[in-house]
């Protein structure tokens, strides 16, 4: 066996993270881990990389018994992690973002030899990159490229990748697993975390289900399936939402030729018209980066646009800022939970009612007990992991802090709602939670613009589906004749006829 992890447990406090948790992984082997959000799979392999010291049991590598106090050791020891959040410079290239540490060169950095290194590491394990890219110039998958080709550098023999998807486009996803697959016919073995269960069955060779800090079954990918995962995970059988058929009413947003300038010539939104209206769910799909950020922005009151006219319940709102956004009816889930949704040092009570803290004031002093009794109420409902109140937000796991900053946006019953990737890092009981929630929310009469990288969400979810290609309207299907296939020809640019 080439690791073992024998009886880990993890304990901060009074929460046990981790109950003496057994994990094996063969040489060549894809071996996942998935659970619920706070089900100890990141505490886990934080173990393993050497980021935490566990309160009990062992590491064993080829049979022999080791101990990591920093990433740095695991590093020699052949142990490399790709990050849920990519850990790389945008302003180097891709051959100075591999290299980093590790760079050629006795005196000074030989940059020549970088990138003729690069180039020789890409070629071997067949991981197509341009070592003199600037990496911020870069598409999120070939980011996740230049992370795995990183370890590869350093030696890694063994590779954790954490919810190495959840930025990717289909496409991407398709040749990041085509990747990892050839790469185990090179000897690599992987450690795949990850709460997207078909990805997992197409992937992996066994699979690790955790739940509460425990092992709940170890099986292997030919023997199971997403249904059987999904029991392991939640402990139960999840019912499947149900979508009612749309009554759509008055227009509630309105967006008439909203066009936003770049820094040069090309626009990042160009001539946008659209609307939303009261009991849809309007999805937007489109490949990361052709506007939908933008769009975001500029509904939200965070950019201004350049022309057009946003309106909003028919009041125009074009460049008002977000606080007069919000106080004319909007919520806004955000793409990016830690850029947009949260203070990291804040803790969990403020954070759920951050950004409408005015409704919950009286003279200028927030009611404390009402606010933490609201943020209780979602906490049961929405099952988070949060510990105490008083825990500062940064020490909630990523699925749990998203499962908060949805359940803040949903409980203030705006007629208009942004939901942008409300599902991303989440496990697939939130996931169901939140899918009906958003419909309860439509069914109510809320109008909800839906932006996600996952197409399944937007053909779930969506009542009619825009596509979004370099920051135009590339065509607009209605749910019954939306398919993925469809969709993925107008996000790569094509027509509907073709």
């Amino acid at each position: 066996m080439l690791l073992e992890m024998e009886r880990i447990s993890k304990s901060y406090g009074d929460v046990n993270a981790n109950r003496g948790i057994n994990y094996n992984l063969k040489a060549g082997e894809v071996h996942a881990i998935v659970g619920e959000n706070g089900a100890g799979k990141t505490t886990l392999m934080r173990i393993l990389y050497g980021m935490e010291q566990p309160s009990s049991g062992s590491i064993k590598l080829n049979g022999k018994e080791v101990f990591f106090n920093d990433p740095k050791e695991a590093i020699r020891h052949g142990i490399g992690m790709v990050h849920q959040h990519f850990m790389l410079f945008p302003n180097f290239t891709v051959a100075e973002n591999i290299v980093i540490g590790k760079e050629p060169g006795v005196i000074k950095f030989d940059r020549k030899a970088a990138v003729a290194q690069v180039e020789a590491l890409s070629k071997n394990y067949g991981i197509k990159v341009d070592p003199l890219a600037k990496v911020g110039d870069c598409p999120l998958g070939v980011q996740q490229r230049v992370e795995i080709l990183k370890v590869l550098y350093q030696g890694a023999e063994i590779i954790i990748l954490d919810e190495p998807t959840g930025v990717l486009t289909p496409l991407e996803v398709k040749e990041l697993l085509e990747a990892i697959k050839a790469l185990t016919l090179k000897g690599k073995s992987f450690i795949l975390i990850s709460h997207k269960l078909n990805e997992v069955m197409s992937a992996a060779d066994r699979i690790t289900v955790l739940r509460d800090g425990e092992v709940t079954g170890v099986v292997e990918a030919s023997d199971t399936d997403v249904e059987q995962l999904s029991n392991l995970m939640v402990g139960r059988a999840l019912a499947p939402s149900i979508k009612q058929p749309s009554m759509p009413k008055h227009p509630v947003l309105e967006l008439n030729n909203v066009s936003l300038s770049g820094g040069g010539s090309k626009k990042l939104l160009d001539s946008i018209s659209l609307q939303v209206r009261a009991g849809e769910i309007v999805g937007i799909a489109g490949i990361s980066g052709n506007g939908q950020s933008e769009l975001i922005q500029v509904i939200a009151g965070l950019l201004s646009p350049d022309h057009g006219k946003i309106s909003l319940l028919g009041a125009n709102m074009t460049g008002r800022n977000a606080r007069d956004l919000r106080d004319a009816g909007l919520a806004h889930i955000p793409e990016d939970r830690y850029i947009w949704g949260a203070n990291k040092s804040a803790t969990v009570a403020e954070t759920g009612v951050m950004g409408h803290q005015r409704r919950l004031q009286r003279f200028g002093i927030l009611k404390r007990k009402v606010i933490r009794g609201l943020v209780s109420d979602w906490i049961k409902q929405y099952s988070i992991k949060a510990g105490s109140l008083d825990n500062q937000t940064q020490n909630l796991s990523g699925g749990n802090l998203q499962k908060l900053i949805v359940a803040r946006e949903l409980a203030q019953n705006t007629p208009f709602l942004i939901a942008a990737e409300p599902t991303r890092g989440v496990d697939i009981g939130a996931m169901e939670t939140i899918h009906d929630q958003l419909l309860r929310k439509r069914d109510g009469g809320g109008a909800i613009l839906l932006i996600s990288s996952e197409l399944s969400e937007v053909l779930k979810l969506s009542d009619r589906i825009i596509v979004m290609y370099e920051g135009a309207i590339a065509g607009e299907l209605q749910v019954g004749e939306a398919t993925e296939e469809k969709l993925s020809l107008l996000m790569a640019g094509g027509k509907r006829n073709e």
